[in-house]
């Protein structure tokens, strides 16, 4: 396809698709002349990747790349590459945790049987942290009753994967991550709404 039909496709204006390509971000196309290049679906994937990384999780540029490396080390397993790609998602917090809430976290972690990536585990923790400075402490029994639904979710999450190709899985777990976040969070709030009614009236 043209530069045209890629970015109708992947609903990216074509001066982004000119800035992404600039950037690297996006590969160069199969050239049909000086200034006219093919592109294939594989480039509307990528676009489509990109575009989410940008405008739905607000990441800079810098960030996005980190993503993309993590998505295109062929070196790595895919559970690896999805792991990588799914630590280049989650920001450093702004403060670091304290050592109660991250061993609280470890604690969790050695229950539930959870090999944690540091980032993620930090992140928690320092989560953790609001809730306790906010008054909203969260206690141990209702952290594994998240923990174990998160498993459910991430099992949903990982369901196929594994038959997928290598680029269509580290993708889907990216894109899947990203825009299933707030499909969970509204479901709870539903959820909670409907619980709420049956059990305190209204």
């Amino acid at each position: 396809m043209w530069m045209s039909e890629l970015s109708r496709r992947s609903g990216v204006p074509v001066a982004t698709v000119k800035f992404y390509l600039r950037e690297g971000l996006l590969a160069p196309g199969e050239a049909a002349g000086a200034t006219r290049a093919h592109y294939n679906v594989g480039h509307v994937d990528r676009l489509r990747l990109v575009r989410a990384l940008v405008e739905v999780a607000g990441m800079s540029l810098e960030r996005v790349r980190a993503v993309l490396v993590a998505v295109d080390d062929d070196r790595l397993p895919l559970g690896e590459a999805v792991g990588g790609a799914h630590v280049a998602l989650s920001p450093e917090p702004a403060n670091a945790p304290s050592e109660h809430s991250t061993r609280r976290v470890a604690d969790l972690a050695e229950r539930v049987g959870w090999s944690t990536e540091a980032r993620h585990a930090t992140a928690l923790a320092a989560a953790l942290d609001a809730m306790d400075t906010a008054g909203q402490p969260l206690s141990d029994d209702r952290l594994d009753t998240y923990a174990r639904a998160a498993a459910t979710v991430a099992g949903a999450d990982l369901e196929g994967m594994d038959v997928m190709g290598r680029d269509n899985a580290t993708t889907y777990a990216v894109l899947g991550t990203l825009l299933s976040e707030p499909v969970l969070v509204y479901l709870r709030r539903m959820a909670q709404a409907d619980l709420a009614q049956r059990r305190l009236g209204g």
